[in-house]
């Protein structure tokens, strides 16, 4: 029977990959990857040879799912990974998934878990983490103004990613809508470039981290996980 592997791979530190992991992507017969490039250097890290790596990515001419479905129908073991943490998760792979489960219902997929920025933030964030709201990355437009009302409102933290572009706007979303939802002076967490050089973690109100980033302007870079202490 034919497997399809869902792998996480690391956020950051190429070193953060399970050992399973990598006798798994030696071993498939195909590799969907969210960016080939990407993918390469982790395997070349590793001393795997890359000759079975295909973008998965319907949207921009990659490998599409009816492809992936002939493999897995033919036997063929494939290992879809994304670029950095858990396929799936605020990631298009789990869109793969479902069809396979729809339509190859006899096809086994297995996971092979591995990284997630939204847990590994949360574990050096010092909130309340037990029960967590995760919004993955916020609509760039629509809905958006909605999603920091739900946060305001919410009892419990909530999680979200953004990128460096929108962070200060992110910021004084969150200082309008936290500040006219009593309790005042809500704190809120937010890790960048988890697992790299410049990792960082602050905390502070909306204000706070709006005066740090303004100040710290070669700080507004990287990858961010924001998190919202519960009200």
């Amino acid at each position: 029977m034919s497997t399809l592997f869902v792998v996480g791979t690391p956020i950051g530190n190429l070193e953060d990959v399970t050992l399973r992991a990598l006798r798994v992507l030696k071993e498939v017969d195909f590799i969907l990857c969210e960016d080939t490039r990407v993918t390469k250097r982790l395997l070349e890290r590793h001393e795997i040879i890359a000759k079975r790596l295909f973008s998965y990515n319907e949207q921009r001419s990659g490998i599409a799912t009816e492809k992936v479905i002939s493999w897995l129908e033919e036997g063929k073991n494939v290992a879809l990974v994304t670029d950095a943490g858990t396929p799936g998760i605020s990631d298009p792979g789990s869109l793969l998934v479902s069809k396979i489960r729809e339509i190859l219902p006899d096809v086994k997929i297995e996971v092979i878990p591995g990284p997630a920025a939204v847990t590994a933030a949360l574990s050096v964030a010092g909130v309340p983490a037990s029960d967590f709201l995760f919004l993955g990355f916020l609509p760039h437009k629509k809905g958006r103004e909605t999603l920091f009302k739900e946060i305001a409102e919410s009892k419990r933290t909530a999680v979200f990613y953004e990128s460096p572009h929108r962070i200060l706007k992110t910021l004084e979303s969150l200082k309008t809508h936290l500040e006219a939802r009593p309790p005042s002076g809500r704190k809120i967490v937010i890790a960048r470039e988890l697992t790299k050089i410049h990792e960082e973690v602050v905390s502070g109100t909306p204000a706070e981290l709006l005066e740090f980033f303004k100040t710290n302007e070669e700080k507004v870079r990287g990858e961010f996980v924001v998190m919202v202490k519960e009200r």
